[in-house]
């Protein structure tokens, strides 16, 4: 007999949808979107539309593995949980006794965006094994620098009100590809005469639909803010009641912007000075104008000035009035949870007696092949796959090569740091465990309870590191309280945001809406995150650099790597998620570049090149099209680099160089070089039970091998 079932989308999207399950006879046979969500309306995107293929997979991971091969090579054995607990543990302890707690370090990140398999168990277990903590910077730390920089909190517009929107400015936000429970909004707010412009180094699915799109040099945002500053103040468009009352620095502000005309924004920008000022003025003057701005913006080399001098324009036209006004990048800061009830920092005390020592994430190669004092000996890796998605790719896969490197890895596939794990661990679905969820796109919590039982073996990470710390003799009693109880902890918060959601009104409800006005305006009336909640330009700070690798950067590296490769998310995928299925492994085995730089290459499309600089090289599939102007080359990201030939994917070209604020990774301030190599670039990955019944194995078909010059070791411009 069929059953209705309900979850919540885990992946790490501003959407967090509310899912509707078809259970028969155990077994999730349909998955839809809840149309009685008011954000999720009753659609899913094509990622998780086809998840129902990523739950029955025959390659899914169901049993724990030990490996029997060398590390990289992905060869396992079948073990049973006890013999896997048993060895992490006396590993674990070994490498705590030989060279310290802060030796052991956990890696992770949004492989699920649930609180408790995201963040519960887990910190409670590293805190308590005095490991080193991770500074987990990998997606967005420095877009939320910069915006609490300019605002205070990370706080933003709701999506439901960009149906009222007059002119909505898709800023770094590929809304179609990677926010698509935005677009009816949007689309209501067109029918109703509203203009979408875009702006972005490339015109994606969303620019191609929209009414303009401003081609945009990467790294350059901040210039086209300030020459914006430049034309609204100079021509007195601002809005000077809601500057007067709730903004502080706006004469320093005049003068800071009267030198950013319009022509010196043009040549950082690419953009044409008389662009500049229509854009400026028609923002100016359109009441509601909204700006979505995403995470592609900061992932440059001054990605957070960028952030926090956007997000300073609609104080300065007074859009925070406006229903259908304002910005949004991320509502997260408005789920006032008690987070360090969950996560327990201060168990770091009794290994330690201090804070353990920050690594950051986007630094593992460094960290792998480099650090000391002491070295990383051991690596649990969850909710995350660095040999893929880390920078510096090199770096790391030599890092994680380590034969003294001990590797836990918890997964649902085999990705790239699976293949070198020593314990190789199956992790439950967000459809098989109960876990609470937050949203950085609306304002809505989520409970989910599991709608399946878990496949095989698999178990999820919460139980995983409830047992380790049971092994480890942590007798704590926090590391003995169920799901419920740490979502209890959760919601044991004063906040006027929180106060008074319950576990049994979200068991009866599935979603809550936080604790908010409607329609929800925070700032206004003034209100922002300072002491004396006005909004802060301090002009004196704001400046544009260009980055390092930037057309108008260094200009030795310039001459010999001509080409800005941005690396946006692909459509079909989400970050290295769904790296095992064909249709996202073929988006991103490509590399977009104009006719202008394809054709003095004698790059045609559909021809296999070799992209490199001085950290290394891999080969993608030339796709010759209007997407990009010159001088830069897009791929979408993130590919499985054993998928591709030569072991190697795009943030092999990436360095480990961080963001001016928040230590964010810079992915999209990278100088390549392209040419065209008689290699194949394609690579099929088939996947193929096991003898015996085992854990299903990887095989690679359709397999050219690498004829190219060999990889660099080392980075020549990091």
């Amino acid at each position: 007999m069929s059953q209705l079932r309900h979850s919540v989308c885990a992946l790490d999207c501003p959407d967090c949808c509310s899912l509707a399950v078809t259970v028969d006879d155990g077994r999730a046979v349909k998955l839809r979107g809840d149309a009685t969500h008011p954000i999720t309306r009753g659609f899913l995107c094509g990622k998780v539309a086809q998840y129902l293929d990523r739950q029955y997979a025959p390659s899914r991971l169901l049993y724990p593995q030990r490996r029997i091969g060398r590390k990289g090579e992905g060869k396992f054995e079948r073990i049973g949980w006890d013999d896997a607990l048993d060895t992490i543990a006396r590993r674990l302890g070994e490498t705590v006794r030989d060279f310290g707690p802060e030796s052991v370090l956990p890696y992770s990140y949004a492989g699920t965006m649930g609180l408790l398999n995201g963040s519960g168990m887990d910190r409670r277990f590293f805190h308590r094994l005095g490991a080193s903590r991770l500074d987990r910077t990998i997606c967005s730390s420095a877009g939320g620098a910069g915006l609490t920089e300019a605002l205070g909190i990370r706080l933003g517009t709701e999506p439901e009100q960009f149906r009222h929107s007059r002119l909505i400015l898709a800023w770094g936000a590929n809304i179609l590809g990677t926010n698509v429970h935005l677009w009816p909004f949007i689309v209501e707010a067109r029918r109703n005469g509203a203009k979408l412009y875009t702006i972005d180094p490339r015109r994606n699915r969303t620019g191609a639909a929209s009414d303009k799109h401003f081609f945009i040099n990467p790294g350059s945002d901040t210039a086209l803010a300030l020459a914006m500053m430049h034309v609204i103040v100079g021509e007195n468009l601002h809005d000077a009641d809601f500057v007067s009352a709730h903004t502080e620095g706006f004469p320093e502000l005049r003068e800071r912007v009267r030198d950013w005309t319009p022509a010196r924004a043009a040549e950082a920008t690419g953009i044409p000075a008389a662009e500049i000022v229509a854009l400026a003025r028609e923002y100016a003057t359109t009441r509601p104008a909204a700006i979505r701005l995403n995470y592609g913006v900061q992932r440059s080399e001054r990605g957070a000035m960028a952030v926090r001098t956007i997000a300073l324009l609609p104080a300065l036209v007074g859009s925070w009035r406006d229903v259908g006004g304002g910005l949004q990048l991320s509502t997260s800061q408005a789920f006032a949870l008690n987070r360090e009830g969950l996560e327990r920092p201060e168990l770091q005390h009794i290994a330690l007696g201090r804070p353990a020592r920050m690594v950051n994430m986007s630094q593992l190669g460094s960290a792998l092949t480099t650090l000391d004092n002491p070295p990383v000996k051991a690596l649990v890796v969850y909710n995350s796959n660095p040999a893929a998605i880390a920078p510096d790719q090199n770096a790391v896969l030599r890092g994680l090569g380590r034969t003294d490197l001990f590797t836990v890895v918890l997964e649902q596939f085999r990705t790239d740091t699976a293949d070198y794990a020593d314990i190789l661990l199956p992790a439950t679905t967000f459809l098989e465990h109960t876990d609470l969820y937050l949203a950085y796109g609306h304002y809505y919590l989520q409970l989910a309870r599991p709608a399946v039982a878990p496949a095989g073996e698999a178990r999820s990470n919460q139980d995983v590191f409830r047992a380790l710390a049971a092994r480890m003799g942590f007798h704590e009693p926090c590391f003995a309280e169920s799901d419920d109880d740490l979502i209890r902890t959760l919601l044991d918060s004063r906040h006027p945001f929180i106060a008074g959601i319950t576990l049994e009104e979200l068991d009866r409800d599935r979603f809550v809406r936080l604790r908010l006005p409607e329609p929800f305006l925070p700032f206004a009336n003034g209100g922002f995150g300072s002491a004396d909640g006005k909004c802060h330009f301090r002009a004196e700070t704001l400046d544009y650099q260009p980055p390092v690798e930037s057309r108008h950067g260094d200009s030795d590296l310039r001459r010999q790597f001509p080409l800005e490769m941005i690396t946006p998310k692909g459509d079909d995928g989400m970050n290295s998620t769904f790296g095992n299925r064909d249709d996202a492994d073929r988006a991103t085995a490509t590399l977009h570049l104009a006719a202008a730089d394809a054709v003095p290459r004698g790059i045609r499309d559909g021809e296999a090149v070799r992209v490199f600089n001085g950290r290394g090289s891999c080969l993608l599939v030339a796709r010759v099209d209007d997407s990009v102007r010159s001088g830069v080359v897009s791929a979408p990201a993130v590919r499985w680099a054993k998928r591709s030939p030569g072991g190697r994917s795009s943030n092999v070209l990436v360095s480990e160089r961080l963001t001016d604020m928040g230590g964010g990774p810079t992915f999209y301030s990278c100088l390549v070089q392209v040419e065209k190599t008689e290699t194949d670039a394609t690579l099929h990955f088939e996947f193929v039970p096991a003898p015996g019944g085992g854990p299903c194995l990887g095989r690679r078909a359709g397999f050219t091998r690498l004829q190219a010059r060999p990889e660099s070791t080392g980075a020549t411009h990091r």
